[in-house]
């Protein structure tokens, strides 16, 4: 097997959207964040942060700016309540929009939901080799995009193409994961 299509864990933040959540009820933050530990990356930081545009920004824009976050990882605020933000608030952060991310997301989500998939605003991104992905507040919908769609595209030998060759080198990574 060549080098390159060795697996490289990626440097991952988690972040939950909500004005109710806390560490001990947040079930799709938790399950986000065991879902990358056990593919084999390294999640540097997890936060919760309520639905509030300025603060999603402010700390999406730290990990963006940094020079060890490759991945953000962001549930909830998706919907479309008055305090449901985190489209306005994160999309204005990307360099590229992930188009493919919110129709796939919302396709594999239509034979889970149905019609109500509509209402999702999933959404993702790239900003400064950074990227972000933004899914609904729900455990399942956590459980849709990391199955559906994040597991493989995280995932450095994937094939035909993964999203790890777009990322920034991390700081923090030992030299010999370094793509």
């Amino acid at each position: 097997m060549s080098a390159s299509a060795d697996f490289t864990g990626l440097n991952v933040a988690v972040l939950t959207v909500s004005d109710t959540r806390d560490e001990e009820t947040d079930t799709s933050g938790r399950y986000l964040y065991n879902a990358a530990i056990e593919a084999g990356h390294r999640v540097l930081e997890k936060r919760i942060v309520k639905d509030d545009k300025y603060q999603l920004r402010a700390v999406v824009s730290g990990w963006i700016a940094s020079g060890d976050i490759q991945v953000v990882l962001c549930t909830g605020g998706t919907g479309f309540t008055e305090r449901d933000t985190t489209p306005e608030a994160l999309s204005v952060l990307f360099d590229k929009d992930i188009e493919g991310f919110g129709e796939l997301f919302r396709h594999i989500s239509y034979g889970e939901i149905g019609t109500s998939t509509v209402q999702s605003r999933a959404l993702a991104g790239m900003a400064n080799g950074t990227a972000i992905f933004c899914v609904p507040g729900s455990t399942g919908a956590c459980k849709t995009a990391w199955i559906g769609i994040l597991r493989e595209q995280l995932d450095s030998t994937h094939r035909p193409c993964n999203f790890v060759v777009h990322l920034k080198t991390s700081s923090s990574m030992p030299c010999a994961s370094r793509n």
